[in-house]
């Protein structure tokens, strides 16, 4: 699939950032709902004094209702001469038009090839729980969970080290027609913070949808002594829903940071990226 920019058009990267409180979820939605997609394409339009005309933003992660981002990352194509006229002082009209709970840090003109979603090689999320008795702090609220039982912190990393590498985690996404559930999970690994807060490092090249809340719901029931630390593996190889296993709370979940490869590599990654992909089989099954 070609991914080329349309002649004059330039395809420019947004860095940016945001508090999905109040949002729901990134992409446009009919019925007037919120979100962050349209209030940046709303300000763009604006901004660049573009009457009726739209420019639709890429974005690398699609977030859902209430999940926050600190390091997400979009493209859009505009006109060359409307990039021209405003490139300059884009940023900071963009600052003073979008809403508080929505930043922009950078724009700039991005190299050849590449595509804020497909040319991307991981996608790292951070999930933040407390299981301190008397709750979560007031100031946090929005972006921590509150877990009502004590977590064993090592019993959560030994059953996050089965699920690490290339997998089919249909057992912890929704799926969704005509999309594969085949990831490759690079990190999953938590850590307790002298404030008590336990912090979870999730990096894939990847994720469906509910695929980082579903891991999370499954390690918390481990954390909290319900299941022993082969019991998320179990489920992954089963390659069913579990009802046990729930899908926590949005609040806690965080984009943190997305990764691309050298800019030489963009375009093929953006091409790689696009294929379909499916396991090898193993043992003379089904994969």
């Amino acid at each position: 699939m070609s991914d080329e920019v349309q002649s004059g058009y330039v395809r420019v990267r947004l860095d940016l950032s945001y508090d999905g409180s109040e949002f729901s979820g990134w992409a446009k939605q009919a019925g007037g709902r919120r979100t962050v997609q349209g209030e940046i394409e709303d300000a763009l339009r604006t901004v660049t004094r573009s009457g009726d005309v739209s420019y639709e933003l890429t974005v690398a992660g699609r977030t859902d209702a209430g999940v926050h981002a600190r390091g997400q990352v979009a493209h859009v194509d505009l006109p060359r001469e409307v990039w021209g006229a405003h490139h300059d002082k884009l940023l900071k009209r963009l600052a003073g038009r979008l809403p508080r709970d929505v930043r922009v840090w950078a724009l700039r003109e991005a190299p050849a090839g590449f595509n804020a979603r497909f040319s991307a090689v991981w996608r790292r999320y951070a999930y933040r729980v407390t299981d301190n008795p008397g709750g979560v702090d007031p100031l946090l609220r929005n972006h921590v969970l509150w877990h009502d039982w004590p977590l064993d912190v090592d019993a959560m990393n030994a059953a996050a080290e089965r699920l690490l590498g290339e997998h089919d985690f249909a057992a912890y996404c929704k799926k969704r027609e005509g999309a594969t559930t085949i990831r490759t999970l690079q990190q999953l690994s938590l850590v307790r913070g002298d404030d008590g807060i336990i912090t979870a490092t999730v990096r894939a090249d990847a994720f469906c949808h509910n695929m980082v809340r579903s891991l999370i719901g499954a390690l918390l029931f481990v954390g909290d002594g319900h299941r022993g630390p082969e019991w998320p593996g179990k489920v992954l190889a089963a390659g069913v829903r579990d009802s046990a296993v729930h899908v926590v709370r949005p609040h806690g979940l965080t984009l943190e940071e997305v990764g691309y490869p050298a800019d030489e590599l963009l375009a093929a990654r953006n091409k790689e990226a696009r294929n379909k992909r499916s396991l090898p089989l193993q043992g003379g099954c089904c994969g």
